[in-house]
């Protein structure tokens, strides 16, 4: 049976409660934040939602950068019992709009920052009826009500919770995953307190006295635990930076709040260990942690030698909230994503579906685990595909060593990760082929140094046609988040294919491959 259990009393008045209110939650470029002064937030956002008309269930969209607002926000939709729906802010305004009508969204809140993209957004949203920009000045969206964050927040605070239950829809990631099409991956109030109790609890062994620094920002699955949940689960505290990832910037914020659990991905850590940092900037870092690709070996031993901490590698994914199988620290396996979390169950399985019992065979990775996501928003087949009874099909080939740690060999598909983020080739085609100049357009990825994928794209250009690959890719940046553009353009005058007209992508990557080896990108 359901039980009463809210996520946000969970991470901020139980805190309270237990004596947490004086403890800094939140460290701000503003400031700090304590419990007391967040929930006080939250409690008056709540309210705002609430005099806006927002009922229990229905979704709050939010394009914001990591900040008080966006914390709040989100936590604040979860309170009433609606459903928040953190998007990246990478996207352009025509990729946001279409997040906007397939949530079904209501009201759309948004940083000054991203006022362009948000406006776009919100234009001809059948089901929007608020858009609220932080900042002086209103939103100018037609049809719908405009409000200042300041004008959101102006009332008294909420008293207490909507009565949501442990199974009560909390919460909407997006994620492209396999299939290239966005898709709102519904996680539950109880999934939030799972993560928090599995991974953080037994695996980073989290405390109230760490500090939590991510790279990944709030809007991915992967931030949102690092830098919200599991601090607020324990009343720990978080650095919120709202700036781009970049070394100098992120070793001042270790040194300033002495960061304690250091969060990023190998597209992040190769570039710190390249910065030539010093030592004792992390002194106070006891791990680092990786996510969203395969943390290449030399990074690991890397920052041991150069930074004096291990990261602790694993693998997550939005459907299941956070990381279900990593590295432990003093007995990290580098190279692997580790060993399964307290709480999960991993399977590898081959094509015909039997299960895989020894070691150092290839299979399908299966997981199960109570942080699964409900299911994506209408998305019947993908689901019937993808959630098998209390399973989920990852998409990844494994390897389990006799040691019982796993490693990751590749996707089963040709869907991409760059960064840590899925991209589909085929979108990155289609926006190829809206070009005047180009005919035809394929993508593939090509690892770089560190073998991590890269989008590479290959184009015909149309009969009497010529193409400057700088300019290809800056159209591309111009219709897509710049993270899907291809890093490289090549012109060809057919592309390699099967009798039956089937493009043979694999020829193209050892096309790519064989152009200088190991391509190595910026």
């Amino acid at each position: 049976m359901t039980q009463p259990f809210n996520a946000t009393t969970y991470l901020t008045e139980r805190r309270i409660s237990a004596g947490d209110g004086g403890r800094v939650a939140l460290r701000l470029p503003r400031g700090t934040v304590t419990y007391e002064q967040l929930d006080d937030e939250v409690r008056r956002i709540a309210a705002g939602l609430v005099r806006l008309g927002v009922r229990p269930e229905e979704r709050v969209l939010l394009c914001m950068v990591d900040d008080l607002e966006l914390a709040a926000g989100i936590l604040a939709a979860m309170y009433i019992g609606a459903v928040a729906v953190p998007c990246s802010t990478m996207l352009t305004g025509g990729e946001l709009a279409k997040l906007v009508v397939d949530s079904r969204a209501r009201v759309l809140l948004g940083s000054q920052e991203f006022a362009a993209n948000v406006v776009t957004a919100a234009t001809d949203a059948p089901d929007l009826r608020h858009v609220v920009l932080t900042g002086p000045t209103r939103p100018a969206v037609a049809g719908v009500e405009n409000l200042t964050w300041d004008e959101l927040r102006s009332g008294e605070p909420l008293d207490a919770p909507y009565a949501t239950w442990d199974e009560s829809p909390a919460l909407w990631l997006y994620t492209s995953g396999t299939t290239g099409k966005p898709k709102g991956a519904m996680h539950r109030h109880v999934d939030v307190r799972f993560v928090c109790e599995t991974y953080a609890m037994q695996v980073l062994g989290i405390q109230p006295g760490d500090v939590c620094l991510s790279a990944a920002k709030l809007f991915f699955a992967y931030g949102l635990g690092n830098s919200l949940f599991f601090p607020l689960s324990v009343g720990a505290s978080a650095v919120l930076e709202p700036a781009r990832p970049n070394p100098q910037l992120f070793t001042e914020r270790v040194r300033e709040h002495g960061v304690t659990l250091f969060f990023g991905g190998p597209s992040f850590w190769g570039p710190m260990l390249a910065a030539g940092l010093p030592r004792e900037a992390f002194a106070t870092v006891r791990n680092g942690v990786s996510a969203g690709e395969t943390l290449p070996a030399r990074m690991y031993h890397g920052a041991l030698e150069q930074f004096g901490f291990e990261i602790l590698d694993g693998i997550g994914s939005t459907e299941a909230l956070h990381i279900f199988i990593s590295n432990i620290a003093g007995k990290v396996v580098p190279g692997s994503s580790g060993f399964p979390v307290p709480g999960y169950r991993v399977e590898l399985r081959r094509d015909d579906g039997s299960i895989i019992e020894g070691s150092d065979e290839q299979g399908m990775l299966f997981m199960a685990g109570e942080s699964i996501c409900t299911g994506y928003w209408c998305r019947t087949d993908v689901n019937r595909a993808v959630f098998q009874g209390e399973w989920m099909r990852t998409g990844d080939q494994y390897v389990r060593g006799a040691d019982g740690s796993y490693t990751c060999l590749g996707r089963a598909d040709d869907v991409l990760k760059v960064g840590g983020i899925w991209v589909s080739p085929t979108e990155v085609e289609t926006r190829l082929l809206e070009h005047p100049s180009i005919g035809e357009a394929v993508v593939v990825g090509v690892p770089d140094a560190d073998g991590l994928d890269k989008p590479v794209a290959y184009v015909v250009p149309l009969e009497g046609a010529t193409l400057d690959p700088d300019e290809v890719i800056a159209f591309c940046k111009e219709g897509l988040a710049s993270f899907k553009r291809p890093r490289q353009v090549h012109t060809v005058t057919e592309f390699p294919k099967t009798a039956t007209g089937k493009i043979q992508r694999y020829r193209l990557r050892a096309l790519a491959a064989e152009s200088g080896g190991v391509l190595d990108y910026p």
